[in-house]
């Protein structure tokens, strides 16, 4: 049984935010889409938001009863704007929120961990979703897929660490779940795909799937978070080669059964990914 209602998506363009808006809306369900310059998305109501700018949360937050949470993107302290939006969205009625963490950031961790030891108090009906790193990054717009379609190559400090990498079809199926169901999960739920792979196995069934030769390229930790300094700012470079280390060290080598458990069905495998979007 699902509840109906008006459901504020944050981040309604981007990677999980865009398909957790397509299926609710698929659904039935009422959405208000939030994004920086109030991109239409299909089926949904557009709205002006930025976490930097608090004069685009009143609105954004009218007539919603249930809101997806996602943090501004590289900003190694979002609790400073995220806290205060959230306490706004329980003042004027917001009952249920579902936040986008990370498997690699544990409840009261680092950036958005501080919101995750926060939400449980600020609302009765909560979930919190901490999906390993998304089969996106390899065909979307992330730096790894960037330097494949450049040079052929995934640079990262990782090793032969293993990643239970994860489809955000099905990281917006459990947010649609959580978000609708009836009973909201009230919980931490870790999200991964099938099959733990390592960044090595990543490129050999690239090069398997497309028949354009990719390679690992095994980095020391200095040097990813030199490379990644150049791109990003330096807390949040720190931090994501701080990621790859844990990897490195078995942090992320983990298969859960929380998509199937949730949705139904399995999880997607990254090959089946590759032959959907490459």
């Amino acid at each position: 049984m699902t509840v109906t209602g008006t459901t504020l998506v944050i981040g309604a363009t981007g990677t999980t935010g865009s398909r957790t808006a397509a299926q609710l809306t698929a659904a039935g369900h009422h959405v208000k889409a939030a994004s920086r310059h109030a991109t239409q998305v299909p089926g949904t109501e557009p709205v002006a938001f930025d976490w930097y700018a608090p004069a685009t949360h009143a609105a954004a937050l009218e007539g919603v009863d249930r809101v997806y949470v996602i943090p501004p993107l590289g900003d190694s302290d979002p609790a400073t704007v995220m806290l205060p939006f959230l306490r706004q969205a329980r003042t004027v009625g917001v009952h249920r929120a579902v936040l986008l963490s990370s498997s690699a950031i544990p409840e009261g961790g680092p950036a958005v961990g501080k919101v995750h030891q926060a939400l449980p108090d600020l609302f009765e009906q909560w979930a919190v979703l901490r999906p390993s790193w998304f089969m996106q990054n390899f065909t979307g717009a992330h730096a790894h897929s960037a330097s494949i379609r450049e040079d052929g190559i995934i640079r990262t400090a990782t090793g032969s660490g293993r990643v239970g990498f994860v489809d955000a079809e099905d990281i917006a199926a459990v947010a649609a779940h959580a978000l609708t169901d009836a009973h909201a999960p009230n919980g931490d739920l870790v999200l991964t795909g099938p099959e733990a792979l390592s960044y090595d196995d990543i490129a050999a069934i690239i090069t398997e799937v497309t028949g354009r030769p990719v390679v690992h390229r095994r980095l020391s930790y200095e040097h990813m978070r030199d490379h990644l300094t150049m791109q990003l700012p330096v807390e949040f470079a720190v931090m994501l080669a701080g990621m790859d280390r844990a990897i490195a060290e078995g942090a992320e080598d983990r298969l859960t059964d929380t998509v199937q458990r949730l949705t139904g069905r399995p999880a997607r495998t990254f090959r089946a990914l590759l032959e959907r979007e490459m």
